[in-house]
């Protein structure tokens, strides 16, 4: 006979132990949640006629009971050696007294708030089964090392496995109330898709913003100055036979509306995709836009020249750096910009930061409307602060996709 038929199934020690560090402190963590939970819960109520008491006790009680699913969350994790979630909950979109109605309407928090009340019944019952187990089995494990001792076999060769396959299915049906109460991956899933679809939205209207500002400035620049220069070309064109000395600075000025107009269309290139970006990085491309922007301009980039990134993330960062750029020569009245990009983790953080008149505004109708649009477009995100008599500051936080 092997030592797995003589001794009975193999035990499981390390699952033995995390899953006794998850059940023994359950129920005092159950009884101070069921008691805030329903304390909090009955004070809201209670005091809702008095208007913003009431909410604001509402309120503190379901952001407590985040703060307790997350701790339950980490312990279930724990235990089982796997994150839990996913989670979702609705993103604090208003201020001030909005706000706080946001957390009444948001189903998580109250998926929250019931896993605290729910989880202590079931916890004065796992709890007991488990302390009743393990006091039994330590009670018995001085019989069966004295039957080991005396007879060179156990008796009760099988407790260590009762023990172990009781506590691991006490601590399967706690973790399966967390999985079910503390996570929503349909909600999570539903703003993914949400989110996915703002982003398409907002990279179709950025787009579209872009060929509209580009057919405005094509129209309003090189176009006029290709009709002059037509009109030029015309009237030389009729006079360099009779009269060529008339005809002489009509082609001098045909030339300067030709150097000028490849100018303007230069121009307009950079602000889309500059050559420059394509062929040597975003470092080149962001050396280059400091260098023409009329404001002194501080460059701190933590990227090696020979460093590339997705076309999508060097063509989204050059557009915010480009964009925060024109914007502060055209109307911050600084004396000094600086722009840093830094890779943190898995994300480009660029940071642009003038020492202008500020009152910046990143709203519709504002020149900041297209950075928040492009950035969208690439799941990234903007901040813009600029308090009146105190500069801009222009943050910008792009997704880095995963090495391959």
């Amino acid at each position: 006979m092997n030592t797995t038929e003589r001794d009975g199934p193999e035990v499981s020690w390390r699952q033995l132990v995390l899953d006794l560090g998850y059940l023994l402190p359950g129920l005092p963590i159950a009884i101070v949640s069921f008691v805030s939970m329903l304390v909090g819960f009955v004070l809201g109520v209670g005091l809702f006629v008095l208007a913003f008491v009431g909410l604001a006790i509402m309120v503190a009680t379901l952001a407590g009971a985040r703060r307790l699913a997350q701790f339950e969350r980490a312990r279930v994790g724990w235990m089982e050696g796997r994150a839990v979630g996913p989670v979702y909950y609705l993103p604090p979109e208003r201020t001030g007294l909005a706000r706080l109605l946001d957390y009444l309407r948001d189903p998580q928090s109250w998926r929250d708030w019931g896993y605290c009340l729910l989880i202590l019944p079931l916890r004065l019952l796992t709890w007991t089964l488990t302390i009743a187990w393990t006091a039994l089995s330590l009670a018995l494990a001085p019989l069966v090392l004295l039957a080991w001792a005396i007879t060179g076999r156990s008796g009760l060769q099988g407790l260590p496995w009762v023990l172990a396959i009781t506590v691991r299915g006490l601590a399967a049906v706690e973790s399966s109330i967390a999985w079910l109460l503390l996570t929503n991956e349909s909600a999570a899933l539903r703003a993914r898709t949400e989110a996915l679809s703002r982003s398409r939205e907002s990279a179709v209207q950025a787009e579209a913003d872009t060929l509209r500002r580009v057919e405005r400035d094509i129209h309003d620049g090189p176009q006029q100055r290709l009709v002059r220069l037509t009109m030029d070309l015309e009237s030389a064109q009729r006079r360099i036979d009779e009269d060529p000395a008339t005809a002489l600075p009509l082609l001098e000025g045909a030339v300067l509306q030709t150097k000028e107009a490849l100018a303007e269309l230069r121009a307009l290139s950079r602000g889309i995709a500059p050559p420059i970006l394509n062929d040597r990085g975003l470092p080149a491309a962001l050396a280059a836009a400091a260098a023409r922007c009329p404001i002194p301009t501080t460059l701190d980039i933590e990227l090696t020249d020979d460093e590339r990134l997705s076309p999508s993330v060097e063509n989204a960062a050059y557009f915010v750096v480009a964009e925060a750029l024109t914007n502060a020569a055209k109307h911050s009245g600084a004396h000094q910009c600086t722009v840093s990009v830094a890779k943190v983790a898995d994300r480009l953080h660029v940071q642009v930061i003038d020492d202008g008149r500020g009152g910046a505004h990143p709203g519709k109708g504002h020149g900041l409307a297209g950075l928040s649009d492009r950035l969208t477009g690439v799941d990234g995100r903007l901040d813009v602060s600029s308090p009146p008599g105190h500069g801009t500051t222009i943050d910008a936080e792009l997704p880095l996709p995963p090495s391959v």
